[in-house]
């Protein structure tokens, strides 16, 4: 198979190695031209089994003046967020990553699963718009840092510049 089979979210790869892996496969896993939608499914999936320390990962796209879910790993999630609200809503709101390191901390923190404790979200920028974030919640905290975020960034860049709406 392509070499994101050879992500793995165990052992002690140290992060700048995994996140090299990580950013090969995304560019194999989405050719331009690809759907986005389905884009977005295999990156939710290969960063929730690539990442340590994941309880749910995938996207919210935008819809008019809320975020609605899309493909993502986890468990259950909220449906609809509204712009500006929690940290899916703020980040699409101010149009940057932000990184929580305890949600319990986050006013207005929206809590889909009571077992997240740090999340992170990065908004997909088109042009001037905001088409979605990428969120990212872990069971433990202070998990992401601006590195996530930095590294995260390119991976939404990349799922802008090479898919199609």
């Amino acid at each position: 198979m392509h070499e994101a089979t050879l992500v793995v979210a165990g052992g002690s790869i140290p992060r700048a190695e995994r996140y090299a892996a990580i950013l090969r496969a995304v560019e194999h896993l989405v050719p331009s031209g690809t759907d986005r939608i389905a884009a977005m499914a295999n990156v939710a999936s290969l960063l929730y089994h690539s990442m340590p320390n994941l309880n749910w990962c995938g996207f919210y796209r935008t819809f008019g003046d809320r975020l609605v879910v899309g493909p993502f790993h986890g468990k259950p999630a909220c449906i609809e967020i509204p712009i500006g609200r929690g940290v899916c809503g703020r980040a699409a709101l101010l149009r940057r990553a932000i990184v929580v390191e305890d949600v319990t901390t986050f006013p207005d923190h929206i809590a889909c699963d009571p077992q997240s404790r740090s999340e992170i979200v990065v908004p997909l920028v088109e042009g001037d718009a905001v088409i979605g974030v990428l969120d990212l919640d872990s069971p433990i905290a202070g998990r992401f840092d601006d590195e996530d975020a930095e590294f995260l960034g390119r991976i939404a860049a990349t799922i802008v510049e090479r898919t199609g709406s």
